[in-house]
Parts: C-alpha cells; sequence; structure tokens
C-alpha cells in the first residue's frame, strides 16, 4: 500500500468491482489527521516485510491486553484508562485521557519511525495518532478496524452487535494472552489514578 488510505473496500455493481479508498469510508471517530490508514491485516503484512522499521502499537488498557489478549509483536502503551464512574446519560464507564502517554511513546518511538496503532475497533488509536502527529510524529497510522474488530451487522447472526467482524484477533494475525512486560510502557500510578 503506498498511499495514505489506499486500502479499498470492494463492492460488486454489474459486475465490476468498486474500489473506494478506505478513507472514504471510515465513520469520523477513526480518522485522523494524517490521514494514515490501514486493517489490521495490511498492518501485520507490513510489519512482516520489516519487522525493524515498523512499530505495532497497542493503546488499550492493561485489562485489555490481559483478559483480551495482544498482538505479539506489539508495545502496549495506553493513551486513557477506564474511569469505574459510571455515566448514566452516556450509559458507559468513560474513559479518561492520561497526560503522558506522548512521552511513554518517546520511551520507545521517534518522530519519523512507522508506528502502526490499534485499540479495539479504531476509535482510540486515532486519538492516539492525533496526539503523536500534534506532538511531530509524521507516520503513524491508524489500524481501523483495531484488535477485536467491528461490530457485526446481521441480525440473524448470534454475534449481532459483537466486535467480531474483522480485526486483528479474527484476521489471523498472531496474538496471545502471555504478558511482556518488557514491551509496556505504563503510566504512573498518580496518573493512572491508583494510590502508589
Amino acid at each position: 500500500m503506498a498511499a495514505s488510505g489506499a486500502s479499498t473496500n470492494r463492492s460488486s455493481a454489474g459486475g465490476q468491482a468498486a474500489k473506494k479508498p478506505l478513507s472514504q469510508t471510515l465513520p469520523e471517530g477513526k480518522q485522523t489527521s494524517l490521514g494514515l490508514y490501514v486493517t489490521a491485516k495490511e498492518a501485520y503484512a507490513k510489519w512482516q516485510a520489516a519487522p525493524e522499521k515498523i512499530k505495532i502499537l497497542d493503546v488499550r488498557t492493561p485489562e485489555e491486553y490481559i483478559f483480551v489478549g495482544h498482538p505479539t509483536m506489539a508495545w502496549k502503551i495506553p493513551v486513557a484508562i477506564q474511569i469505574y464512574e459510571w455515566d448514566a446519560e452516556k450509559n458507559e464507564f468513560p474513559m479518561q485521557p492520561l497526560p503522558d502517554f506522548v512521552a511513554r511513546v518517546k520511551e520507545v518511538a521517534k518522530p519519523n519511525d512507522t508506528i502502526m496503532a490499534m485499540c479495539r475497533s479504531g476509535g482510540r488509536s486515532a486519538i492516539a495518532v492525533n496526539m503523536l502527529a500534534k506532538a511531530g510524529f509524521k507516520n503513524v497510522w491508524n489500524i481501523v478496524d483495531g484488535f477485536e474488530g467491528d461490530r457485526v451487522e446481521d441480525a440473524e447472526s448470534v454475534f449481532q452487535g459483537m466486535p467480531m467482524r474483522n480485526g486483528w484477533k479474527n484476521s489471523g494475525c498472531p496474538w496471545t494472552y502471555d504478558l511482556t512486560p518488557e514491551r509496556m510502557a505504563l503510566p504512573e500510578p498518580a496518573l493512572a489514578g491508583q494510590e502508589a
């Protein structure tokens, strides 16, 4: 994939395959200021071709690494933490951005490095890409289907509404539950809302 957003979605219309750049089909919450997008499969292929030049960056929470799994080669650097106070208006436990995220990324990457960022399904990784771009990083790609993938949209499926349609975990890319502390850059306990 040579150009930003060069991935395509294909659909048949009159026997011809119509191609739309991935960047034109993304929801706003997955779009970034850099405009660089890949799927999990494409990110893994890029990493396989040049593992010494490409960093896979998993920006999910430590709980997600532990209970859902993570890419075997990924640097695990959370961009936000889960806040355990129910937001009744949004019907969720909200996330709180971590102010030291960029500093922790700079411990393992330089602004000219190629980084493929992922979260669960492409939203938090878009936030991470934008934060890194603002700090001068130029080649940070959003893995738009993330680790778990997009939600299944099939009323007949028992998986309706679950994030299982694509993503790293569902695309045959290597992942594990085994933790790799040497590839983690976690926030200081005070920043994560924990007591030391």
